[in-house]
């Protein structure tokens, strides 16, 4: 089972699991981290910024879930330029070392397999940050995703689409494809951290950790996993019919056993 760590506020998760990602990079400074974006995360990368201090982060390596097909590098919403934006530069992280999905037409063909290589060639990924989607995707892994996929072409539903558009112009500008890690891609990580805050994210919350695992919401992959962490604000905690076990057994926890 995940474990649970039911929150005040997103503020307070991002402190959390910033604090997981200093251990990580003080006992291991060339880590791979599993880059997530869109505005879950964020509350993570703003604490890492204030926690960093003068840790060398100048071997730390990164994979970025994610990328739109199509879209040029350089555009403001290709995942490429959020996480320059967001973590690259903020934390000082080596640009170089840091990989997104090739979404260019021109090589879409063999994209995945090349992504694949290069996880596998650096070791694979040590921690994984994750949101979820209201329905229940993560990464890109819409639901009837197969447990078992690695990084390739997805289709990208409407509602996806719609619950994107908030960063475009219009949703007509939302690319329809997209080159995601595959649920069992994410599922080969060291360590899972999947966030989600707010009333919105509750039923999928709820259904990835209590419900059936199943295809039709591929955020209950995450079951399946030896080592996961859910930290969720009390919003997106409303419909766990545990939360009370959940709180209880965090704060009795040995110390020793960390996240």
């Amino acid at each position: 089972m995940a474990e649970i760590v039911i929150v005040a506020s997103p503020a307070a998760a991002g402190v959390l699991v910033a604090s997981e990602i200093v251990r990580l990079i003080e006992s291991r400074p060339d880590a791979v981290l599993g880059l997530a974006t869109g505005s879950t995360p964020l509350p993570v990368y703003e604490a890492l910024r204030a926690r960093i201090g003068g840790l060398d982060v100048s071997h730390v390596r990164g994979f970025a879930l994610d990328e739109y097909v199509g879209i040029d590098p350089s555009h403001p919403q290709s995942y490429r330029s959020v996480i320059t934006k967001e973590v690259v530069e903020p934390l000082g992280l080596d640009p170089d070392l840091i990989h997104t999905p090739n979404g260019a037409f021109a090589t879409i063909e063999h994209a995945g397999e090349d992504y694949e290589r290069a996880i596998a060639e650096a070791g694979g990924i040590d921690l994984q940050i994750l949101g979820i989607g209201t329905s229940g995707h993560i990464g890109f892994n819409e639901p009837g995703s197969s447990f078992g996929s690695r990084t390739r072409v997805k289709t990208l539903i409407e509602q996806t689409r719609k619950d994107n558009a908030r960063f475009f112009d219009s949703i007509d500008d939302v690319p329809m494809h997209c080159i995601t890690q595959g649920l069992g891609t994410i599922l080969k990580a060291r360590h899972l951290f999947l966030l989600a805050f707010g009333e919105g994210k509750a039923a999928a919350v709820a259904g990835a950790v209590e419900g059936p695992v199943t295809s039709s919401l591929p955020g209950s992959a995450i079951q399946l996993h030896p080592h996961v962490t859910v930290v969720v604000d009390e919003a997106a905690a409303s419909q766990l019919q545990y939360a009370d076990y959940y709180r209880y057994a965090f704060a009795n926890k040995p110390a020793w056993q960390g996240l």
